[in-house]
């Protein structure tokens, strides 16, 4: 699932997961958007902060291979 999809879920789910990953609203508003990059700094906090709802994989379909190759096992 994305970003913008798993915030849609629930009301109150955009500040829940500000806290938890660090991040202001106004940049995870940016990213679920499309509007800016999910900085990769911050996709295993997501990952970790979603369940597994939004993995990093799903964020970044064109390099997550090479950004985290250990993932590249777990397929």
């Amino acid at each position: 699932m994305d970003l913008k999809t798993y915030l849609s879920q629930k009301h109150g789910l955009m500040a829940q997961l500000c806290r938890e990953i660090g991040a202001h609203a106004p940049d995870v508003s940016r990213w679920a958007s499309g509007d800016r990059p999910i900085p990769i700094q911050y996709a295993a906090s997501i990952e970790k902060a979603t369940q597994g709802q939004v993995t990093r994989q799903e964020m970044f379909p064109d390099n997550w291979q090479t950004v985290w190759p250990e993932l590249v096992e777990q397929q």
